[in-house]
């Protein structure tokens, strides 16, 4: 008897069991049904630099979700062999297609300069390289010191931007923007991306004269028109304006101060002014037949 119940005890774990077990079961397969759907992806393996040519022990697949992946993503590595790199690509992060140059692309310097567009090479020192704050992707203003030609009515010599708004591609052998804006470098050298016409007035002003590169805001796109510097101008001194501050970006400018002319001083009694004719009082008297006249103060 007790054998009996042991075994409809046993019996019944097992079947709760085995309904346990499938219930959890189809409980997954829904969850996974139901669940975002998956594709796989290429990624890399590690960071990969500006200008790199992709190959297969950089690259691996892996699955994610569909409804996140950004547009252009690739699904087979054999695809980007070969490949180059137009920005910075860090570990694990998908490659799509605007992170790469045109197929054919050699890799280096060559991979990052648009159609139409020229890279060129100034020689810098810590002053002209801006203290080697300039690093690549900063943008620039390039200053000519130069002497006028010899039938301009002056000989002062002049200083003048010649270039506005360039884009620095690379500070010396580096092409890959540092992990740190803060880090300096010192460098003999800056190559900038330029048109074919700016490419020769480039040549120019480094031929003619002596160059300097100012650094901008990358969000200021402004060109500013000037007539240059020369002694005169120079020494005709510069009124106050609000750019004179530091003005941090997006904030408006104090605005200049408003000089008012002094008044004038109150003019101030002297000795030698004249007073005026003071009023007195008089009387006539008559003694007999003469006549007398009695002023008091």
């Amino acid at each position: 008897m007790r054998n009996k119940r042991f075994i409809i005890a046993i019996a019944g774990a097992l079947g709760f069991g085995l309904i346990a077990a499938v219930s959890v079961s189809r409980y997954l397969a829904s969850a996974r049904t139901l669940g975002p759907e998956t594709i796989k992806v290429v990624v890399t393996k590690l960071d990969l630099p500006v200008g790199t040519k992709l190959i297969a022990e950089q690259l691996t697949t892996v699955q994610l979700p569909s409804d996140s992946l950004p547009a252009g993503n690739f699904q087979l590595p054999e695809k980007l062999i070969g490949r180059v790199t137009l920005n910075s690509i860090a570990a694990n992060e998908v490659i799509t297609e605007k992170k790469l140059a045109p197929e054919g692309t050699s890799g280096g310097l060559s991979a990052v300069i648009p159609d139409g567009y020229r890279a060129m090479t100034v020689r810098v020192d810590e002053v002209v390289g801006v203290s080697g704050f300039i690093n690549p992707g900063t943008v620039v203003d390039v200053v000519c010191v130069i002497q006028p030609p010899e039938n301009s009515k002056s000989k002062d010599t002049i200083s003048k931007i010649v270039l506005q708004n360039i884009k620095v591609l690379a500070s010396g052998q580096n092409i890959d923007r540092p992990k740190n804006d803060r880090d300096t470098t010192t460098v003999k050298s800056v190559t900038l991306l330029v048109s074919p016409e700016q490419a020769e007035k480039l040549a120019l002003a480094g031929a003619e004269g002596r160059l300097q590169l100012v650094m901008r805001n990358s969000v200021d796109q402004q060109d500013e028109q000037t007539n240059g510097a020369n002694r005169r101008s120079l020494l005709t001194g510069e009124t106050m304006s609000p750019t004179s501050e530091t003005v941090a970006p997006g904030t408006q400018p104090k605005p200049a101060p408003v000089r008012r002319p002094a008044p004038h001083p109150k003019p101030v009694k002297t000795d030698s002014q004249t007073p005026k004719d003071v009023t007195r009082t008089s009387v006539e008297v008559f003694t007999g037949t003469k006549r007398t006249t009695v002023e008091f103060p």
